[in-house]
């Protein structure tokens, strides 16, 4: 990439302001199209810094209760990979800075077709992909062909990423580093800051790229946690779960949803912000 991209000037933005980020994860879809694009919508003004959108599949098998049921019911509203690009590209009409990472499995980008899939994602303003069911061995599926798109290969790493497995892991990584900090699905266990402290400086001595930590952040306090020791805190399951708590028994949103999701990612927000500043 020629000129930074948005996940570049974003993190070095953050940098200058010496403070952590803020990324949610939603998926795209859920529960409706039009509920989903009016929060995502929503979510810069919230504080929000990077923007994960998840793509629907009907088996996200490294997902917790909570995502999987989410991804549901965007399938069930309808929700599909070429409407996910939609609900991209109408952010994009009201948003040119904000980067947006899409994130989920391969299957239904196969079934897309790689090379139409790429060229629609980057037209739609797509930053950056994480795809959880490709490992490096496979890169020549979907991460080289991203990143000749201009489009940023997100990679995972966890606990039991040792030292050995690490290049592989961060070759062609770009944007930043996803540090998964706890091992099973997503949703089931709260994380531990301590010990993501120094799973940070271990990932930090390997590579120059944003570390960014997810899994089992769901309080604002949690979240300021993290943000003191890495470069962004990732929130998922407990904002699906708030769009849960949103749905009336036929799993149509109430009106106060939206406004209380946002309500909740403001206060995550207001935590990222104030973590390494008391």
């Amino acid at each position: 990439m020629s000129t930074k991209s948005r996940l570049e000037r974003r993190f070095a933005d953050l940098k200058a302001q010496g403070r952590g980020g803020l990324v949610t994860f939603t998926t795209a879809g859920d529960p409706t199209f039009e509920a989903s694009l009016e929060l995502v919508l929503g979510l810069p003004g919230a504080g929000v810094d990077v923007i994960e959108l998840g793509m629907p599949f009907s088996d996200p098998m490294a997902d917790g209760p909570a995502i999987q049921a989410s991804s549901l019911r965007a399938l069930g509203a309808g929700m599909n990979l070429a409407r996910t690009l939609d609900l991209v590209r109408r952010f994009r009409g009201t948003d040119e800075d904000t980067p947006i990472v899409l994130m989920g499995y391969y299957n239904p980008i196969h079934s897309y077709g790689v090379e139409a899939f790429l060229a629609d994602a980057k037209a739609a303003g797509v930053d950056g992909l994480i795809v959880v069911d490709l490992p490096p061995e496979e890169d020549d599926e979907l991460c080289l062909p991203a990143l000749k798109a201009g489009i940023h290969w997100i990679r995972l790493a966890t606990p039991t990423t040792d030292d050995k497995r690490l290049p592989s892991v961060l070759a062609n990584t770009g944007g930043f580093v996803y540090y998964v900090s706890i091992m099973g699905i997503t949703g089931t266990r709260e994380v531990q800051a301590d010990a993501v402290r120094v799973a940070v400086e271990r990932l930090k001595r390997h590579s120059e790229l944003p570390i960014a930590v997810g899994f089992g952040i769901k309080t604002p306090e949690q979240a300021a946690s993290i943000a003191r020791v890495a470069d962004a805190a990732v929130v998922g399951s407990a904002i699906v779960e708030r769009i849960k708590g949103g749905l009336d028994d036929g799993d149509r949103p109430r009106p106060a949803m939206v406004p209380d999701v946002l309500g909740f990612v403001r206060a995550l927000a207001a935590g990222v912000r104030k973590a390494r500043n008391g």
